[in-house]
């Protein structure tokens, strides 16, 4: 639950809304368009979109923290993070970003661009604090969610029963969900995404994956797009 959740848990990793765009193919988005942004984190993409005109909310626990103690944490963890990506850079895919210097540029810009919004993101209520499987909107607040990188990533710590109840749940909230990516931390397809195809046809909704022009863990050019 996010009341459980502590800021010694967070390894703040913010994407843009360019990576967005391309993971989720948001390419064609109306601006009308009401966009829930699961487990969005630090991530610009609020503060771009509604800069540009788009309807968005993210929803994460990280937000019942300040800017502060954020931006605190991106400090400690910036090392750990850019770290491991060096240890293990095989397995990702260096286009989109050309070196682990380039990527580590882009994630700070992005969460730059997050500080900067959050308190009047917050006074908008456009960050609201919040945790699959449940999630504090009503039935069909919005018309698209997406989530990236935490369902189906995890596939050791969160078990299929998890993702069928975060599932409804995002089902409930809006009429149609898209997942990036199908892998799981080691690069192996996520167990938990024919769990998620098996429950969507029990429920009478339509699963289809989509390959997507982005990749930056090696292999992950799916997405999963499940609607009502």
């Amino acid at each position: 639950m996010a009341n459980d959740f502590n800021i010694s848990d967070v390894l703040p990793w913010g994407r843009s809304a360019e990576e967005y765009r391309v993971m989720f193919m948001l390419g064609d988005l109306s601006p009308s368009t009401r966009v829930l942004d699961v487990a969005g984190g630090p991530a610009s993409f609020n503060a771009e979109m509604t800069q540009a005109g788009f309807r968005v909310v993210s929803v994460d626990p990280l937000y019942q923290f300040t800017e502060a103690e954020i931006r605190q944490r991106m400090e400690e963890t910036r090392g750990i993070m850019m770290e491991g990506v060096r240890k293990a850079r095989d397995r990702f895919v260096w286009d989109f970003f050309s070196s682990p210097e380039a990527l580590e540029s882009a994630r700070m810009a992005a969460m730059e661009r997050f500080l900067s919004d959050y308190a009047a993101g917050l006074s908008a209520k456009r960050y609201a604090q919040g945790a699959l499987p449940q999630l504090p909107f009503a039935d069909l607040s919005f018309d698209l969610a997406v989530c990236s990188h935490m369902m189906f990533l995890y596939a050791d710590v969160l078990d299929e029963a998890w993702h069928i109840a975060a599932l409804g749940e995002l089902l409930r909230v809006a009429p149609e969900a898209r997942f990036y990516p199908l892998l799981d931390l080691n690069g192996q397809p996520s167990p938990h995404v024919t769990a998620a195809r098996r429950w969507a046809q029990s429920q009478g909704y339509s699963a289809e994956t989509r390959c997507v022009a982005y990749a930056f863990q090696r292999g992950a050019n799916d997405m999963l797009v499940i609607k009502r």
